[in-house]
Formats: C-alpha cells, sequence, structure tokens
C-alpha cells in the first residue's frame, strides 16, 4: 500500500480508539507514536526521536517538550502532546516558549487525532500563533495529505516546507475566513459586497437586511457551481452540442496543472537556500512545463513532463544539453537535488 492508504487506515484505527483512550500517555502510544512511526521516524531510537527532550527556558532549566525530531544531532522539529481528549486552543503557548530555545525549524502539536504545524514566518526564532498546516485524521483532505508527506524521514527538507509555508498559512486563513462569512456574514462583508450592487445608504438596518439575502446568494453560488461541474462530468462528450462559430482568438491548448505547479515549488524550495527564490520562475508550454533563471529562457533550471506515461524531468548541462530523469512520483524530485543545484550555481556565476 501506498502512503495515502497506509494513513487512511490509522486514521480509521485512530478514530475508533479515541472512546477507550484516557491519558495522555496512552495517546502518545496509540495514537501519536503510530502516526510518526508512520512519517518513517524510529520512535525507539532517541538520537533520532528523542523523547522528553530539555528546552531550558530562560532562568527555567529542565523544561522539556514530550518528542524532538533530530538529524545530525539538532532539532528539526519540536512536538507537544496532550489527550486526545483536550482541544488544542489552550496549549500552543507551551510550544512557542519550547520553540524559541532550540534550533528546531519546525513546531508540532497534537492530541492524536489533530495535529497543527507551526514554524517562524511572521518572525524568525519566534514561533507563529498560527499554523500553516492543521491535519484531522478524522477529516482527512488529500491536500493536506501531500503537504503531510513532506516531513516523511525520506524526503524531509525544511527549505523546502518553509518556501511554501506562506502559501499554505494564508490559504487557510482564507477559507476559514469565507467559509465563516457564508455561513454568517460579518458587517464588513455585507458592506463590501453592498458597496458593489446597492447605492442607497449602507446603516445597520440595511446591513441587517441585506444578510440574509447574501447568505441566500452564496449558497445558490456555490450549488450552480457543484451542480455545473456534475452536469459537465456526467455528459457524455458525444452529448455535447457542437460549438458555434467564433470569430474570437482561438483558446491556448495551455493548462498548467496543480501536479506541476507542485513540482515548481518543490523545485523552489530546494534552492531557496543556493539562489533568491524570486529569480525561480516557471513558464509552461504545449509541450513541457518549464522552469528558468530570472524568466529567461535561454537559462532553463529543468524542464518537467507529467503529462505522459513515464513522467520526467530534464536538467541541462553546461552545454544545454538535457539529461532526461525519469519519476514515479513529484517526490522523487528530491533525488535530483545536486543536479538541479549545480544548474543554479551555474547561472548565478555567469
Amino acid at each position: 500500500m501506498g502512503f495515502n492508504e497506509d494513513l487512511k487506515q490509522l486514521a480509521e484505527r485512530v478514530v475508533s480508539l479515541r472512546e477507550s483512550i484516557s491519558t495522555e500517555e496512552a495517546t502518545k502510544m496509540s495514537m501519536i507514536l503510530p502516526f510518526f512511526q508512520l512519517l518513517g521516524y524510529d520512535v525507539f531510537n532517541p538520537s533520532e526521536f528523542c523523547p522528553e527532550y530539555t528546552a531550558d527556558i530562560g532562568v527555567k532549566k529542565g523544561e522539556k517538550v514530550d518528542y524532538a525530531i533530530l538529524i545530525d544531532n539538532t532539532p528539526q522539529i519540536l512536538i507537544e502532546c496532550k489527550w486526545c481528549g483536550e482541544s488544542l486552543s489552550k496549549h500552543g503557548s507551551q510550544l512557542f516558549r519550547y520553540f524559541g530555545t532550540s534550533q528546531a525549524k519546525f513546531g508540532i502539536l497534537t492530541n492524536g487525532l489533530t495535529y497543527q504545524f507551526f514554524t517562524d514566518l511572521d518572525e524568525v526564532n519566534k514561533m507563529d500563533l498560527t499554523p500553516f498546516l492543521e491535519i484531522h485524521l478524522d477529516n482527512l483532505k488529500d491536500a493536506q495529505i501531500n503537504e503531510l508527506k513532506k516531513f516523511s524521514k525520506e524526503i524531509f527538507d525544511k527549505e523546502s516546507i518553509f518556501s511554501t509555508a506562506s502559501d499554505l498559512k494564508y490559504s487557510s486563513l482564507i477559507k476559514n475566513l469565507l467559509a465563516s462569512d457564508i455561513e454568517e456574514p460579518s458587517d464588513d462583508f455585507v458592506r463590501y459586497i453592498l458597496s458593489n450592487v446597492y447605492e442607497g445608504q449602507k446603516n445597520q438596518k440595511v446591513i441587517d437586511k441585506f444578510k440574509p439575502i447574501i447568505k441566500k446568494s452564496f449558497t445558490g453560488f456555490i450549488n450552480d457551481i457543484v451542480n455545473q461541474k456534475i452536469s459537465s462530468a456526467l455528459t457524455p462528450e458525444d452529448d455535447v452540442p457542437p460549438a458555434e462559430p467564433t470569430l474570437s482568438e482561438p483558446k491556448s491548448k495551455i493548462i498548467t496543472t496543480e501536479e506541476e505547479l507542485e513540482a515548481f515549488y518543490i523545485i523552489r524550495g530546494i534552492l531557496a537556500g543556493t539562489i533568491p527564490v524570486e529569480n525561480i520562475v516557471y513558464r509552461d508550454t504545449e509541450s513541457y512545463f518549464g522552469i528558468l533563471y530570472k524568466d529567461n529562457n535561454r537559462k532553463p533550471i529543468c524542464r518537467i513532463n507529467l503529462d505522459t506515461k513515464n513522467k520526467q524531468i530534464l536538467i541541462p548541462d553546461a552545454d544545454k544539453n538535457f539529461e532526461r530523469i525519469y519519476i514515479q512520483s513529484l517526490n522523487d524530485i528530491y533525488s535530483c537535488k545536486s543536479k538541479l543545484v549545480a544548474v543554479a550555481k551555474r547561472y548565478q556565476n555567469q
């Protein structure tokens, strides 16, 4: 089985166990350690997965975080655990204190069902108060599983994860805000909508009047989109009416996929410590997905082709001859790190 299937099996087991677990220690042994085993860590090797890791805080000595994942004897991830029946909302401050005293780049707060991932996007060496990724084992989503894979021992790359953490964090916050305003529109949200559709005075009485209308409109809009997609999926291609002739310009055949964008962010993360990330740009074509140095077509970092049966990445040498490397999944891109770094350094030194 693959990682996704293994994780879903673990999630089912964890959900079935939670009613019978009454202590933090039982939560660790039955729910949390199996989770990190699944990510490839040897949870019984203290030089790799260290329990009761000491994190001295100012004058307070001997403060301990539940676990630390070590790479080359250096803590990379701190893990603070709670009982599976506890909410995590009150416990972020404890991990916050530990984070600032260690070299770890990531902190994880968990109760065995929910895993909150933190880093220091807002201020260096100071853990953000908002997680950039949150995994719920009782409500797994494929997009989150793909991000979780990046924390597995085999492909863990802190620079790569950190480079995409900001997008993840603010994307999640925006989705939560939209979900909240769809369910219960705020005054500010209603006022914004009315500023574009209503010319009258926007006092509180008017705002309260329009709240149910906006909520109903939002729900209808989402339903229309869902029904349209379902209808398109169920309509056989032969039943699609022929398009009317038009004099407009033909539509581009280039479609940039989510998988191609994920590959771009992986490569940008790999090269983040070598060249400025703003110099790493993608340009999609009908034949391949290209990643360029400073958006210069004569300075390709690599080309990626994910549309064929055999996925491949092509990396240029000093004479612009491309080496073709076949990959099974996007995770295999990490094995090309040394070649990609060499290309980036070559352009930077020119």
